[in-house]
């Protein structure tokens, strides 16, 4: 039985983890956290709750930087006006995790902070070159959420001396889309098989940047660098979008799993989720795919 705190500030919160000396966990939604301890996978003898903390309820947008508080749960960020029209990406993400009960109790922070390689919203952030706002009794730093990640399901972030207080990235503009591919076995409370999350940039029809992350193909969100290279500059056609999506099929490395299928099937399916992804982005942005 673990003792409970809830504060009403990041400070008592820091406050309560540093008396604990490391006893203590940050807990939000807790739908992976208290499944951990139950199983004697993570120890914590009192658990510090976020939810309560008025600013890290909150989805804000301030000098066109989108900030997701802490507390803030997935289908909020589903249902959010301003993440539909300014991160689409993200909305549908959100809206893949596990069920409707789970999406109303889980934080897309935590998801961040599990550090699961195929975490649905963590794709998306990725994508969208998110930082995360790290405070500890040291001070704050801003760390990207691509940079968190020390193995799968190990987190460089240590949840009994720092708390992730937001996550924070760049609003889309007119001349930027993004879109989110999933490959599953069902509809819902399934893990993805394959997922795939993109973000690009246009300019005259030519690609000024793309943002393309593939999972779980690699112990964190995987960033296509060699493909995103290729299409910075590049006319928006299909063949160039077609040569994208080998170059990124080339960095993946996925292993067989009875869950979510060989690696052989997962390479052969990857190109075809990131051609979409690609196709509907540059839709988005206003852009004309060419033949």
């Amino acid at each position: 039985m673990q003792d409970y705190l809830i504060p009403e500030t990041v400070e008592q919160a820091l406050s309560h983890l540093q008396s604990n000396k490391g006893r203590a966990r940050v807990v939000a939604g807790g739908t992976d956290l208290l499944l951990d301890l139950a199983e004697g996978k993570k120890e914590a003898v009192v658990l510090v709750d976020l939810t309560r903390i008025p600013s890290l309820q909150a989805i804000t947008i301030e000098d066109e930087t989108i900030k997701i508080g802490a507390a803030v749960t997935h289908n909020q960020v589903a249902r959010s006006k301003l993440i539909q029209e300014r991160a689409s990406v993200l909305a549908r993400a959100a809206r893949s995790v596990g069920s409707l009960q789970i999406r109303n109790i889980a934080t897309v922070v935590g998801n961040v902070v599990n550090a699961q390689p195929a975490a649905d919203t963590a794709v998306a952030l990725v994508a969208l070159g998110a930082v995360a706002e790290v405070v500890s009794p040291s001070g704050k730093e801003y760390i990207p959420v691509e940079k968190l990640y020390a193995g799968v399901g190990k987190s460089i972030l240590d949840s009994s001396t720092q708390i992730v207080t937001r996550i924070q990235f760049p609003a889309l503009l007119k001349n930027q889309g993004s879109a989110y591919e999933r490959l599953e076995q069902r509809k819902a409370l399934a893990l993805p098989m394959l997922n795939v999350a993109v973000v690009v940039s246009l300019a005259d029809n030519q690609f000024q940047w793309a943002r393309i992350v593939m999972a779980p193909v690699g112990p964190g969100p995987v960033r296509a660098t060699e493909a995103e290279a290729f299409l910075k500059g590049a006319d928006v056609t299909l063949e160039n979008i077609e040569k994208a999506a080998a170059a990124a099929r080339a960095q993946a490395n996925p292993r067989s799993s009875a869950l979510r299928g060989s690696r052989e099937y997962r390479l052969e399916v990857l190109p075809v989720l990131v051609r979409r992804a690609l196709e509907a982005a540059v839709a988005q942005a206003g852009g004309n795919c060419k033949q």
